[in-house]
């Protein structure tokens, strides 16, 4: 008995060592995130790019494309592909549009263009084999990332959320559209989303295909390189650009630095759309402090009703009331999920990618978000806001802090696991 009670407690030990080393390998410190600006954000722009680990690439061109209507042009662009085609998102369910997509880049593999497609293991769990088998076939290469193998039992949570895809290594196409029915059409209230990516040309495409280099090389060990992939690209436009997707171990991930360092530089507006909106507190004073600048600060979301993902509307309600106490402006979308992830800052430079405002974006997702300085397009997103904003409803700080005790309770039982959601 003893010789099982101390071998039992051996195997804790051991188990808690581990736990301990993970986390130490793991874990990021808690910086301050805080620039105090004394100029506005186009002036600080290659501050901004700077700070998330990036620069400001000049001369591109951008089209903006709303819900359905962004897979018309994605799917008319890659079958226009000559040399390559490179596929990266996080969730494919099989459906109408995941068997279209799939035939397309089968029937470009098929004609010898270099098609490479990686896949979230855990996002795309449901997709059929056989569609993988017949993408291989075809002569598509797809590996996933992150599967449930032992060499990834310290990264399962790690989760590639990235929505990518570059063609020819001179156009490329950055959002938050998932390869899922629901995505299609027009966001017709309750059955189809709506969302926001963007088509982009000029030199900033050269990053965006070393952004989808990083995890392929690490999924599949494979390098790629030449003319094909990373042509001398000329200008295609006049618009300012920058990514941020580095994951540093140790600090903060490239996103999050972005985001918040883009809330101290406003300095007359913030309007945010994004489906899952839990800030940090950081980020919460960060708010605060632009209201107290004269900053408009206004956070669009859809309701719980209108989420595909209740527990966490519930978990960001936690913060409503201190958020309201602030002056930040909160309105929920009960009519459909919307999905656009979009920061505009003062009318003149946008945030638009793959990001959630929660912690597992900024904290242990690899993401992307793309900066764009621009007034026409910041002016295009605030647009859409209004939209959408116009058939919302408004958090007004009585209501809200009058609200029942059964949705208190489910507002800080989910908070609790906000970091998993």
């Amino acid at each position: 008995m003893l010789h099982w009670s101390l071998w039992a407690l051996a195997s804790a030990a051991l188990i808690a060592l581990l736990v301990v080393i993970i986390w130490s390998i793991r874990r990021r410190r808690h910086v301050i995130l805080r620039v105090r600006n004394t100029a506005g954000i186009e002036q600080l722009l290659p501050s901004l790019a700077g700070l998330a680990l990036g620069g400001v690439v000049h001369g591109n061109s951008l089209e903006l494309l709303e819900n359905g209507r962004y897979f018309e042009v994605l799917l008319e662009r890659i079958a226009a592909a000559r040399y390559s085609v490179h596929f990266e998102t996080f969730l494919w369910k099989d459906g109408a549009l995941g068997s279209r997509l799939a035939q397309a880049l089968s029937r470009q593999a098929g004609a010898g263009v270099a098609v490479r497609v990686l896949l979230d293991a855990n996002g795309a769990q449901d997709i059929a084999p056989q569609t993988l088998v017949r993408m291989r076939q075809a002569g598509c290469k797809v590996l996933m990332f992150h599967d449930s193998s032992w060499r990834n039992i310290g990264l399962l949570n790690d989760r590639d959320h990235r929505k990518l895809v570059v063609i020819d290594g001179r156009e490329a196409f950055v959002g938050g559209h998932c390869i899922v029915d629901s995505w299609l059409g027009d966001a017709e209230d309750h059955r189809n989303n709506a969302d926001i990516s963007v088509r982009v040309q000029g030199p900033i495409v050269n990053t965006l295909q070393a952004v989808f280099s990083e995890n392929w090389i690490g999924e599949g060990c494979e390098l790629f390189g030449g003319e094909e992939y990373f042509p001398r690209l000329a200008d295609a436009g006049t618009i300012a650009m920058h990514a941020a997707y580095l994951k540093p171990e140790g600090s903060p991930p490239a996103v999050k630095i972005l985001h918040h360092t883009a809330i101290c530089l406003a300095r007359k507006r913030i309007w945010i759309q994004n489906p899952y909106f839990i800030p940090q507190p950081a980020a919460i004073d960060a708010f605060g402090e632009a209201v107290q600048r004269g900053v408009d600060v206004r956070v669009l979301m859809p309701s719980t009703g209108g989420s595909d993902n209740p527990m966490v509307q519930h978990a960001g309600h936690r913060n409503f009331e201190k958020l309201l106490r602030c002056g930040v402006r909160l309105f929920e979308y009960p009519h459909t999920l919307l999905h656009q992830k979009v920061m505009t800052v003062d009318g003149i430079w946008s945030a638009v990618g793959s990001s959630n405002f929660d912690d597992r974006s900024f904290e242990t997702n690899d993401e992307l978000t793309l900066g764009v300085l621009d007034a026409g397009f910041a002016g295009q997103l605030d647009a859409i806001f209004e939209r959408y904003v116009a058939r919302a409803e408004e958090v007004e700080l009585q209501a809200w802090s009058r609200r029942g005790a059964w949705h208190k309770l489910k507002d800080n039982t989910f908070y609790l696991f906000h970091e998993l959601l």
